[in-house]
This record gives C-alpha cells, sequence and structure tokens, in this order.
C-alpha cells in the first residue's frame, strides 16, 4: 500500500507493509466518508437545502482530509522509516513528496 509502489499484494512480500489494525480503521474512516458521500447523493435527489448539503460537503472533505493525513503519516513511518535501504528510502521521500505537492494544490 506504499504511496507509488508497483501494485504488489501482500502474500508477495515477506510482511504487509502496515500493521492490519491500521489498514482497517483507514478503512473504516473511507466507509464512513462514503456513507456521507452517499447521503449528499440522496440530498441531492431530494432537493434538501443547499446550506444543509454544503455543510455534509464540508463534513466528508474534513474527513477525507483526515484520511490522507493518517496515510501521509502511515507512508513515513512504515515505508520510509522502515525501508530496506538508504536508496528505497530516498526513492520513496521523493514519490511522497510529488504526492504532496499535487495534495497541496
Amino acid at each position: 500500500m506504499c504511496l507509488g509502489s508497483p501494485m504488489i499484494s501482500s502474500v508477495e512480500r515477506d510482511e504487509p507493509a502496515h500493521p492490519e489494525k491500521e489498514r482497517e480503521e483507514m478503512r473504516l474512516r473511507l466507509r464512513k466518508i462514503a456513507g456521507q458521500l452517499n447521503a449528499i447523493d440522496r440530498m441531492l435527489l431530494d432537493d434538501r437545502d443547499c446550506a444543509e448539503i454544503l455543510m455534509q460537503l464540508v463534513s466528508a472533505r474534513r474527513g477525507i482530509k483526515s484520511l490522507s493525513e493518517k496515510l501521509i503519516h502511515s507512508h513515513m513511518q512504515h515505508c520510509i522509516e522502515h525501508a530496506r535501504n538508504q536508496s528505497e528510502a530516498k526513492t520513496k521521500l521523493r514519490e511522497l513528496l510529488t504526492v504532496l505537492e499535487r495534495y497541496v494544490e
């Protein structure tokens, strides 16, 4: 799951890049965000008040931001700090910087 890494299943690695508990917490956050987005879709379908819809969009955006920050922290901790060697760590750090440049746009 490391950012920028080729898609390699955990079966092909010696061990998962991220602890299972952490992955499940991130998946739970994602399901909550998906639920918020589905609720927004229903609100639009029901022609609900714009201010209510906007508040739900703000909430969903905060959820995405929170999940993004958690994943960035996790990437730094599990993918960069625990890289196999310094060269791999530098590569993963450059990948993270590329993603962060896009994140702040």
